[in-house]
């Protein structure tokens, strides 16, 4: 029965994430038929202006945030799960933070090596999610810990970025639009490692989904199931902070996707990790579509930055996450 539930719960998403893109393909400054937008794609004749508005400005942002929206969802959940927090996510726990600020760092070092910032992104990320587990540990590894953690760190990275914003003032013009989050100006040719690097660390996600269900059963029960704790949580980590770090490379500091995006999974399609890695995904796509959707037109001919959008909905959501644990006990 719950095969055949999840199975129809993947089929009602990916049905919603159609319906989206369309949406978002069809409608803003200038709304076009379904007839347009083939005509368009096709290059057929008479149709130039609506093949510029696809190629050029519509389809690669619905790209990146379908991208955007799997990358985060992914790395929310596995963060969540190998920390053992309902409060970790990319941002909460400055994992954004530190690929934001080494980004910084390559854009100050390296102004013209653009290809450099997905990898310097990740190491961000990465070494971030390290320390932070490191500093929980040391703390007597509590869940607050990690969050108190983050927060400490978020402080001291974004001390670090605006230090060396002020030092150089142009990367104080690029940083300002990364650091709300969008897609504004993106090409597809900017997707494709991105896209590559979330695809695989997706496949390893599902493949390992077992062992990492096991985590939450503690390290001495996942020990006695011939998994190794440390190693397969550190493994966990490096996909989090690469699938993060593939999305701030091209959409900048996004924020809340992967706080928002795992709570609802866990309530559509339960605890199982398998599950979630799969219906997160296409949730978190839908999500952001819609979001960046909504911060085209609801404003037009304005433009709202989809970050900015993600903060109205995140906001109060995080908020009553909070609440709730205090309600019921901050472990």
């Amino acid at each position: 029965m719950k095969l055949k539930r999840d199975i129809f719960i993947y089929i009602i998403l990916i049905a919603v994430l159609i319906l989206s893109a369309l949406l978002s393909l069809s409608v803003g400054s200038a709304n076009l038929s379904a007839h347009s937008m083939i005509c368009g794609i096709l290059g057929r004749e008479g149709y130039s202006f609506e093949r510029t508005i696809m190629l050029s400005v519509r389809l690669p942002r619905l790209l990146a945030a379908i991208i955007s929206g799997i990358g985060l969802s992914l790395s929310g959940v596995l963060l969540q799960s190998v920390m053992g927090n309902d409060l970790a996510s990319p941002n909460t726990i400055g994992v954004s933070s530190g690929a934001g600020l080494a980004a910084v760092i390559c854009l100050s070092s390296f102004p013209k090596l653009s290809y450099l910032l997905p990898i310097g992104a990740f190491f961000g990320a990465f070494l971030t999610s390290l320390l932070i587990l490191a500093l929980s540990r040391a703390a007597g590894g509590g869940k607050a810990t990690v969050f108190l953690a983050g927060i400490a760190l978020t402080s001291l990275f974004g001390a670090g970025i605006s230090f060396l914003s002020i030092l150089d003032t142009d990367v104080l013009a690029s940083y300002s639009a990364f650091s709300v989050g969008g897609f504004s100006g993106v090409t597809a040719e900017r997707l494709i490692l991105p896209a590559v690097l979330i695809a695989i660390c997706l496949i390893f996600a599902i493949g390992f989904s077992g062992r990492i269900c096991a985590l939450s059963l503690g390290d001495g029960m996942a020990a006695g199931l011939g998994i190794r704790p440390a190693m397969l949580r550190t493994f966990c980590l490096m996909i989090a902070s690469m699938s993060a770090a593939a999305v701030i490379s091209f959409a900048g500091l996004l924020g809340f996707v992967g706080l928002v995006v795992p709570h609802m999974t866990r309530r559509i399609v339960g605890a199982e990790m398998k599950a979630q890695l799969t219906a997160a995904p296409m949730l978190g796509a839908i999500l952001v579509t819609l979001s960046d959707l909504a911060g085209r037109v609801l404003f037009a001919p304005s433009e709202i930055s989809v970050g900015i959008i993600m903060a109205f909905i995140g906001a109060p959501f995080f908020f009553i996450l909070l609440l709730k644990r205090r309600n019921g006990g901050y472990a």
